[in-house]
C-alpha cells in the first residue's frame, strides 16, 4: 500500500514538471513553466548560463530599456537586488551566483507577483545576453 502512495506522488510531480502546471499547498503556490522557469510565491526564477556580472548588467539594461523609474542597485560579490517601479508597481530582480557561469535570476512584479510581467522581463534579459537587443 505504501508503494502505491509513493508512486502516486512521483506521477503527480512528473505531471507538474512535464505539463508546466502549478500547485497550491497552503499559502504557497509552486509551478514549473517551459524553458526552465520556476514560479513560486510570486517570483519567477530561472538560471542563466552566464557569469554573474554579465547577468547583472543585462538585468540593469533590461530595466533601462523598459524605461522603469527609481532604479536602485544593491550588490555584493555573489548576489544583488535591483528594484524599480513601473506603472505604480514595484519590480524586484534578485540576481544570485550559483556556480561558475550559472546565475539565478528571480523576478517579482507587484505585491502578489505577476508571472506574465516577470516572463516579459526574463525574455528581455535573455535577449540582451544573446546579443539580440
Amino acid at each position: 500500500m505504501e508503494k502505491k502512495g509513493i508512486g502516486g506522488i512521483i506521477i503527480a510531480i512528473t505531471l507538474v514538471v512535464a505539463l508546466g502546471c502549478s500547485v497550491q499547498v497552503g499559502k504557497t503556490v509552486m509551478g514549473v513553466k517551459s524553458e526552465g522557469l520556476f514560479y513560486t510565491d510570486g517570483v519567477l526564477r530561472t538560471n542563466y548560463h552566464a557569469p554573474f556580472e554579465r547577468v547583472w548588467s543585462a538585468s540593469v539594461e533590461a530595466l533601462k530599456q523598459f524605461q522603469m523609474e527609481n532604479i536602485a542597485e544593491e550588490k555584493t560579490i555573489a548576489k544583488g537586488l535591483l528594484t524599480a517601479t513601473t506603472f505604480g508597481e514595484e519590480v524586484q530582480i534578485a540576481v544570485e551566483y550559483q556556480e561558475k557561469n550559472i546565475t539565478q535570476v528571480g523576478i517579482r512584479v507587484g505585491v502578489a507577483g505577476s508571472a506574465f510581467a516577470a516572463q516579459v522581463i526574463h525574455n528581455k534579459i535573455k535577449n540582451i545576453l544573446l546579443g539580440k537587443e
